[in-house]
Formats: C-alpha cells, structure tokens, sequence
C-alpha cells in the first residue's frame, strides 16, 4: 500500500476520538486516563493503517515524540528525588514551618504567585520552582487551611511567568528559534501580553484572600500542633538553605539543569545525616522511593498529627513513575497521530481561512493549544506552529517577535493545563491537586493567550515590519 496524505475527515476522526474518551471517560467516569490514551492511540493507528503506515512506522513515531520530550522527563524525575532528599535535610519542612508562621493567609495566594514567579525566573524552570517554594506553599495552604485547587493556581501561575520571561528557559530560548526573532526581543515583546496577565493575576489573587473569612478555615489547635510536630521532628538550622542557594548558583552560573538537581540532592542527604540524625541507607530509601515520616529518627516517640503525612510524605525517583507513565501513554497517541499526518492536514486547513492580523493571531494560539493537546509537549506545541507560520506573519508585514510571543503565550502556558502533558501531570503529581480542580486558578496560563488574541484584533502591541 502506498503512503499518502489523510483527509481531512481522516485526521479529525482521532482527535474527536480522543477528546471524546477523555471528556467522557476521564472526565465523567473516572476512567483510568491511561488505558483512554491507548484507546486513542489505537484509534490513531487504523488512520495511519489506511494511509499506508507499517507497524514500524508508528513505533518511530512514537519514538521521536519521546526522544523530544526526554530532557524534560529526566528533570522531572530528578526535581521528584530532590523533593524527598530536601525533606530529609529539613530543608522544605523549615520553609513550611517559617511560612506558617510569617505568611497571612489573606495574602498566601498573591505571595505563591510571587515567589514562584521569581524562583522560576532565575532558575529558568517551572518545574524546579514549583517542585521546592510550590511545595513548601502547598504545605503552608494545608496547614492554614485555604483551598489548595487556588493555591496550586497561583503556584503555577507563578512559575509560568519566569518560565516564559527568564532567559535561561529553554522554550524561552526555542520560542525566538522557531520564529526567527532575536532573544530579548522576544522577552521584551512578550511584556505586553505576560505584563497584562500579571496584573490580572495579582487582583485575582489579592482579592480572592481578602474576600475569605479567614477564622473558619484556619484552626488554631491544628496550626499549633503542626508547628509543635515540626519542631519535633526537625532541627532547622540557616544552613539547610544551601541547596536551594546551590540550585539558584547554577542557574545563574548557567550549569546543566540535572547535574545541579542532582548535586542539591546529595548535599541535602549530606545534611540530613549531619543535622536530622538519618542513616545513609535511610537517606538513600527517600531518595528512591519517596519519603515517609516513619522514616525520621525519633518519629516513633513523636504524636504525629494527620495534616504532617500530608505534608511530608511525597518525593522519590519512583514517585514520578506513574506520571512518566501516563506522558508514555500521550506519546504513544501523539507519536501515531504525527506519523501519520493528521497534525498538517488540520493545520493547513486552519491557515486557508486566514484573512486578517487578529485571524491570524487568533489561528497561531489555537493551532498551539491544539498542538499542546495533541502532543503534550511545549516543545512541539511551539516548533511545529512555528515553523508553519513564520511566513504567514512576514505576509501580514509582522515582526517575527510578533509570532514567537504569540507561541509562548499559548504553548508555554497551556501544556500545564494538559492533564496528559508532561508538565500537567508533573504539576498534579507535585502539589496533589488534579490538573482539572487547580485549571480555574491558573490565571495567567490562560489569560495570556487571551490577552494576546484581544491583542491581536485591536492592534495594541502588534509590531509591523519596518520599511
């Protein structure tokens, strides 16, 4: 049989497929969201089966989807065994323990936002920002009581914003790759769009603390037993915030990512048995398959209260298993559904019906969200519109910055509404809230390609060639 191109109907016939699966399955019933993505996947395989593709082809597809995303997965799976090496040097529990103390709940949400914001923006990664302060704000929105769908928002919301402005980002630095602009151009291009969605972020979030009455969610008996329970548990000593100082080194010294990930977590199994009193092999167990609060030292002699297993129990190279899993099961479905075509057949179809800036910008954030729904990754979600209207906006007589901005305000920003998505499910597993419960909240993900299709129409921050 011989290779050919899909139709159009062809190419819908898996996407409807899936949307149907997840919307009804996952979404009404509750069905295991891995087992629906094979479904899709196999769905995806009859089309590429008609179009002519053997076994082998598809099995390469999904190969190079997975081979794409895999320095993204590697960091996810090291952010998951620093998460558990931090809690054995203490190094998270003093965060949670200073910020129950310090941080009003009235302000929690805005101060989340704001301090992943700026972790993210040194660090050039939402994972590691939200992995480490979006942790420790979790514990904090726990022990305070205050709804942690909201909390985890302003976490993401947060290190969104510096995954999408810092210049050490990776899609920060794809973005103008794949569109042909120049770095800080973008990034100072992309202040119309981002700097709007802040300034909605900040109301949302200052005025959602105010407006909560405080005094029924936060009990005083259940603040002070946690706080007694840490003490307990813990030494905190100024020192346990060398390993975030080492990560923010990196960062700034430009080091490869996983190597520092992977340093800070020695260090704080180093200071986990200097100061909490572990054994190496102890040490070591967290670090594999996550942390347990049985496993401190003295733990036994200690009236451990409910919310502190909640806290503290989470972390572990095995704990992103699962998570690598379910983004195994997307690839297989995005991997077949690419290989056979079905993306160009739907985005050409998209660019036929382009008559105007506002169309076009509007067409650019719909075919990356339909690119990061299909894929689940920003890498993808970012190249492949990018490479497909780059000459499209030289038509228009736009700036290229024009469209690398458009391609991160959508594809930067929605993967992490993706339930399927690497940084969906790395965020669901991280803070422990599930991707649909914390999606409301996340407003800058979405308010972003919002802005910039209001943008787009009204003409206000759209920059035209030069003569």
């Amino acid at each position: 049989m011989m290779i050919r191109k899909p139709t159009f109907t062809e190419a819908l016939i898996p996407l409807v497929g899936m949307v149907l699966l997840l919307g009804i399955g996952y979404g009404k019933y509750g069905l295991p969201i891995q087992f629906l993505l094979i479904v899709a996947a196999f769905i995806a395989s009859i089309i590429a089966w008609r179009c002519g593709y053997k076994w082998p082809d598809m099995i390469n597809g999904i190969a190079e989807k997975i081979q794409s995303s895999l320095p993204s997965l590697l960091v996810m799976v090291c952010v998951g065994a620093m998460i558990a090496s931090w809690m054995v040097s203490g190094t998270i529990p003093m965060m949670i323990y200073y910020g129950i103390k310090i941080i009003d709940p009235q302000f929690l949400f805005v101060t989340a936002f704001f301090v992943t914001a700026v972790i993210s923006t040194f660090t050039g990664t939402s994972f590691g920002s939200a992995g480490t302060a979006g942790v420790a704000i979790m514990g904090i929105a726990i022990a305070l009581g205050v709804p942690l769908e909201i909390a985890a928002g302003a976490v993401i919301s947060g290190a969104v914003f510096g995954d999408k402005l810092s210049p050490l980002s990776d899609t920060t630095m794809l973005a103008p790759i794949a569109a042909g602009s120049e770095l800080y151009d973008h990034i100072k291009h992309m202040l119309y769009t981002t700097g709007s969605a802040t300034i909605l972020c900040i109301i949302v979030y200052t005025g959602i603390g105010l407006s909560m009455d405080t005094a029924q969610m936060t009990n005083p008996e259940t603040v002070t037993a946690i706080l007694n329970n840490l003490e307990q548990l813990y030494t905190f000593n100024p020192l346990l915030l060398l390993p975030p100082v080492l990560i923010f080194w990196g960062a700034y010294t430009k080091k490869p990512t996983i190597p520092m990930l992977l340093l800070a977590s020695v260090l704080a199994i180093v200071m986990g048995m200097c100061f909490q009193g572990f054994g190496l092999k102890t040490a070591l167990q967290a670090f594999v398959n996550g942390f347990k609060v049985t496993m401190i030292p003295g733990a036994a002699n200690v009236q451990v209260v409910k919310p502190i297993i909640s806290l503290l129990n989470r972390g572990g190279l095995m704990g992103m298993m699962s998570t690598v899993l379910l983004v195994f099961c997307a690839f297989a479905f995005a991997g077949i559904f690419s290989k056979a075509g079905c993306i160009e057949v739907v985005l050409e179809r998209i660019i036929e019906s382009i008559k105007s800036v506002g169309q076009l910008v509007t067409a650019t954030v719909g075919s990356t969200l339909f690119m990061s729904i299909v894929t689940g990754s920003s890498y993808l979600a970012i190249l492949i519109p990018g490479e497909m209207f780059r000459d499209l906006y030289k038509k228009f007589n736009l700036e290229p910055k024009n469209l690398s901005r458009t391609l991160e305000d959508a594809g930067t920003c929605a993967v992490p509404l993706v339930p399927w998505s690497v940084a969906g499910t790395y965020m669901a597993t991280t803070l422990g809230v599930p991707t649909l419960s914390y999606l409301p909240w996340t407003v800058l993900c979405y308010s972003s390609f919002v802005f910039a299709i209001i943008f787009g129409f009204t003409g206000f921050g759209i920059a035209k060639m030069k003569k």
